[in-house]
């Protein structure tokens, strides 16, 4: 008998948006910062899975239960000339943790960047998270320590817009 947990990876679906604002506000509950999520479902299901979805989802099971969720979207590499599969979120909740659910999200990332003829896939991890940082390195992914994160958002977003 195998009592080794099963993993299932979906594509999101507009069911799924209730799941997936419940699970992203979970990651900003692990990355410190529980009342940062401003965004809506609505806001989920427009951006997600409207006429021109700007981003995909993939929601990861386990045993049958939802247990984390990767959010990403194409970006482009001028010096490269191909598509970038940028990941913007992946999460996994701590319980699921140790059972391959990370891997698994992964790996099928991976797998869509390479069926896309993606040149990169890039994502961003908090430096204080050295339990994803070490993960990420077993995976082979550099960091890229040489490049800042740069910001524009609210009122000096609108400044620079009026000038």
């Amino acid at each position: 008998m195998d009592a080794s947990p099963h993993i299932f990876l979906r594509p999101g679906t507009p069911g799924d948006v209730p799941l997936l604002l419940a699970l992203i506000r979970d990651l900003a509950s692990y990355e410190r910062a529980p009342d940062a999520v401003v965004a809506s479902e609505a806001d989920l299901l427009r951006d997600g899975f409207g006429a021109v979805p700007v981003f995909r989802t993939l929601i990861a099971e386990l045993d049958g239960a939802p247990v984390g969720f990767a959010l990403y979207f194409l970006a482009y590499s001028t010096w490269r000339g191909r598509p970038t599969l940028y990941l913007e979120d992946l999460f996994v909740r701590p319980l699921a943790r140790g059972n391959g659910v990370g891997r698994a999200l992964m790996g099928a990332l991976a797998r869509e960047a390479v069926h896309l003829g993606c040149a990169r896939f890039v994502w961003q991890v908090l430096d204080w998270n050295t339990p994803s940082i070490r993960f990420y390195e077993s995976l082979g992914a550099e960091l890229q320590r040489e490049w800042l994160t740069v910001r524009l958002e609210g009122d000096s977003l609108r400044a620079l817009a009026e000038k």
